[in-house]
């Protein structure tokens, strides 16, 4: 009865002492490539810890991961022409139009919306549509004409209009494009316009007057396709309407614009 009672005794004493020692050898830090320890979780070990994810790949639409600079494909837009292309049966090509509507009219298939649709986007939407047509068809969509990407200048500027957007171009620079600042423009106050959806437009001030009299480039905003920039009268301007201009001479300085 006694050498019973030590071991159930010693039983108590050795298990729990058993089971904390392997847990710390499951927490034990894991020596890794430069020298350096790092303690790693039980499960980590046992699973082979949680996969990080891969980033600086884009995903199968060919747009970037977040965090990462965005340069997305280009979408279809209205009154775009592609050219269609079937490898195996070139009776079927053809040149197409995007019309109002944003359709395209296929030859001996139903029409299909290409709006808003990179040119991959668009060679699976019309493989779909010659399906029961052709066997297994290999289409080929190009881009031949396009509405190029443009900027608005409006306002005060030398020569109000729309200019085409071919390569990055600052608020201060579309200024400079336009003709630059006539003499009733408010240089400190120069709205750009951009529509970020189809029910919202963003508008941002930019104060050309401080960046070039700070000579600091990094205020300026790039401009993007599609913007609206309008340079306002500056309040000295519109005052000027009701004065007589013998007047004006000894009030008007260069911090009014």
């Amino acid at each position: 009865m006694v050498w019973r009672r030590a071991i159930a005794v010693l039983s108590l004493v050795v298990l729990p002492i058993q089971t904390a020692h392997g847990s710390m050898r499951a927490r034990e830090p894991r020596q890794t490539q430069g020298g350096s320890s790092q303690s790693v979780p039980s499960s980590d070990v046992t699973t082979g810890g949680p996969q990080a994810p891969e980033t600086g790949r884009a995903d199968e639409l060919g747009n970037a991961p977040l965090g990462v600079e965005r340069r997305p494909l280009y979408r279809l837009s209205k009154s775009d022409v592609v050219e269609v292309a079937f490898t195996f049966t070139p009776e079927f090509n053809q040149t197409l139009t995007v019309q109002p509507d944003g359709r395209i009219s296929l030859r001996g298939a139903k029409a299909v919306i290409a709006e808003g649709k990179t040119a991959a986007e668009l060679e699976e939407s019309i493989r779909a549509a010659y399906t029961g047509v052709l066997h297994d068809p290999e289409v080929t969509v190009t881009l031949k004409e396009f509405d190029r990407p443009f900027f608005i200048a409006a306002g005060e500027v030398g020569r109000p209009g729309k200019y085409e957007l071919r390569s990055p171009t600052t608020a201060s620079e579309a200024v400079a494009i336009a003709g630059g600042f006539t003499a009733q423009a408010k240089h400190s106050q120069v709205v750009v316009f951009r529509r970020v959806s189809p029910g919202m437009v963003e508008a941002r001030v930019i104060d050309v007057k401080k960046i070039l009299k700070q000579r600091d480039l990094n205020e300026d905003l790039n401009l993007q396709a599609g913007d609206f920039l309008v340079v306002p009268k500056s309040l000295v301007s519109n005052v000027m309407r009701f004065m007589p201009a013998t007047s004006m001479g000894m009030f008007l300085t260069s911090g009014h614009f």
